[in-house]
């Protein structure tokens, strides 16, 4: 099980003690692994976080937890995931505006290279450099930055709507249970206590992965928005379901032409995504559980 092995190697890894109920996860884990909470030192402890939940492994220390990545491809309980191809430009899955997906390239600011140098990219401009940029910030907020908002560390400046983000892709429920997973477990990576690895998993399945989600706020001063990213027909159905706020789900198409800039994402390791799927729990997804019940209580405790 998921929950479990995070379990066994916090125990034996983790580098701080238990959390106070009263400091966030972000001032924390920031305390903790780099003694000072500044602003900086956030940002620094949340770009680590990301970089390993999208490349794997890259960092020393860490407590022992193999994080694959979100580009590697993986089976979750016999189900096939790879989701490099949103990253790629290999579908037709971004939302530029339009009635349909486009083919869009997420890997146009030098791939790997720059994320192992604790880099969005290697440019301002790029694709990925907004992508990365916009999951340090957003990530900030579920977790509780404090220092967040300033020059040193910016508030979330993206999309309100992750449903509109991602309508185009039909992500299916084994797609963001791995997501899930490899955020989870890149913060269990860096000695992220094993509770506080499932409030982070908790929140984050309750606020996206439930098909037909009624709009919650996460951002506060975006207010309520449609946040569901799971929407195919194997994701759980709300129990608030407003399916009507919804628009059909369409599966992304295959692009006819991938952009060269795309290329290949390689871990650490030097293994391509194209690599023999990594080993997850056949428990990993039902592990996972959330009801809508307790989702404000959830998220309320990752804004303390």
């Amino acid at each position: 099980m998921f929950f479990k092995t995070l379990a066994l190697a916090a125990a034996v890894g983790s580098a701080v003690a238990q959390r106070p109920a009263n400091i966030s996860i972000c001032d924390y884990y920031t305390t903790a692994l780099l003694t000072n909470n500044t602003a900086a030192n956030q940002m620094t402890l949340l770009t680590l976080v990301v970089n390993t939940a999208v490349i794997g492994n890259y960092t020393k220390p860490n407590v022992g937890i193999k994080v694959p990545g979100i580009l590697a491809p993986a089976m979750i309980n016999g189900t096939a995931v790879n989701l490099a191809p949103y990253f790629t430009g290999a579908l037709l899955s971004t939302n530029n505006g339009g009635s349909s997906g486009v083919s869009q390239s997420f890997l146009d600011g030098g791939g790997a290279a720059p994320l192992l140098k604790n880099m969005p990219a290697n440019d301002t401009s790029s694709n990925q450099y907004f992508l990365l940029t916009h999951l340090y910030e957003f990530f900030g907020v579920l977790t509780g930055c404090s220092m967040q908002g300033g020059a040193d560390y910016p508030a979330y400046g993206g999309e309100a709507s992750m449903y509109e983000v991602h309508k185009f892709m039909a992500i299916s429920y084994a797609e963001i249970t791995y997501f899930i997973e490899q955020v989870g477990m890149s913060a269990a990576s860096f000695g992220v206590a094993t509770e506080d690895v499932t409030t982070i998993g908790e929140a984050l399945m309750g606020a996206f992965g439930y098909r037909c989600a009624p709009p919650i706020t996460i951002i506060k001063a975006q207010g309520p928005q449609l946040q569901a990213i799971c929407t195919d027909s194997t994701c759980p159905i709300s129990p608030n379901a407003t399916c009507a706020s919804y628009n059909a789900t369409m599966e992304p198409g295959n692009a006819t032409m991938t952009s060269s800039a795309s290329g290949s994402m390689s871990s650490p390791t030097g293994t391509s995504t194209t690599s023999p799927p990594a080993t997850v729990s056949k428990g990993a997804g039902a592990s996972i559980t959330f009801s809508f019940a307790a989702i404000a209580g959830g998220l309320a405790a990752m804004f303390l």
